[in-house]
Order: structure tokens, then C-alpha cells, then sequence
């Protein structure tokens, strides 16, 4: 009997996460698969809506433009902070940055610039704007 991936499988795979010019970002073919449970948010959903139907063995490589990936890269979430709604301690450009929402919810931001004044936030996704080259093989489903 066939295993197929299904929306809601615990699945062991390789995978490799690359830019357009193929750079990897992410790659566990060279070590330890992972092992993510599928509708649990551990996977872009749009990654694991790509992988369900593959079967156990299964190899394949799949060319996403930047809005099925990580989405268009938009200019509203750079924002920029007064130093004194920041932590008081040095921050450095091109660090990450927790912040909390009113709701209570966290989100990273990356420090684009930073002055006596303010800091310029970019809250995008570091692979926002950008496309990406999906490469997945299914070892087993649980």
C-alpha cells in the first residue's frame, strides 16, 4: 500500500529552501530530515499545500514566484520607531528586533538603520519580494 501525504500528516522529509539563483537558505539533505506535522504552522502553508499528495519516495522541485512564497515585499511595514518606544541598550543595524503588538502577539522586525532619534524597522519577511526554489523529498509519514 501507497502513503500519500495528506493535509494533516506527521511527515519526515528532506528539504531545501533556495533563492531564485539557487543559494540555499535551508537544506537538511545534507544531514538529519525533519520531521514537521503538516496544519501545524511549522511549514509556509503554501509549501505544505505542495507537498500533500506526494508519496513515500517521492522527489520533487518545485519554482515559486515571491507572492506563493513569502509574499510581495511591502514598503507599509518598514516603519519608523522612536528611540524611546525601543529597549535601551545598544542596537545595531541589520539586527533583529522583538517587538509586541497591543494584542499581546510578538513579531521580529530587522533594524534597517538606527539613530539617537529613531530606528527604521523593517517588519517584512527576510524572503519577502522574493522567489524561491522548493526542493522536497518524502521519507515517511506517521
Amino acid at each position: 500500500m501507497t502513503q500519500t501525504v495528506q493535509a494533516t500528516s506527521l511527515v519526515t522529509l528532506h528539504y531545501r529552501i533556495a533563492l531564485e539563483n539557487g543559494q540555499p537558505l535551508i537544506n537538511t539533505f545534507s544531514g538529519t530530515p525533519a520531521t514537521l506535522q503538516l496544519g501545524a504552522g511549522e511549514l509556509l502553508p503554501s509549501l505544505e499545500t505542495l507537498i500533500v499528495g506526494l508519496q513515500v519516495g517521492e522527489r520533487k522541485t518545485f519554482e515559486l514566484t515571491a507572492e506563493q512564497a513569502f509574499g510581495p515585499y511591502r514598503a507599509d511595514l518598514v516603519e519608523r520607531v522612536r528611540r524611546e518606544h525601543m529597549p535601551d541598550e545598544d542596537i545595531e543595524p541589520m539586527s533583529i528586533m522583538e517587538f509586541t503588538a497591543p494584542d499581546g502577539s510578538r513579531y521580529p522586525g530587522l533594524v534597517r538603520e538606527i539613530d539617537a532619534q529613531s530606528a527604521l524597522i523593517d517588519f517584512n519577511h527576510p524572503l519577502a519580494g522574493k522567489p524561491i526554489r522548493f526542493e522536497v523529498e518524502i521519507i515517511g509519514i506517521l
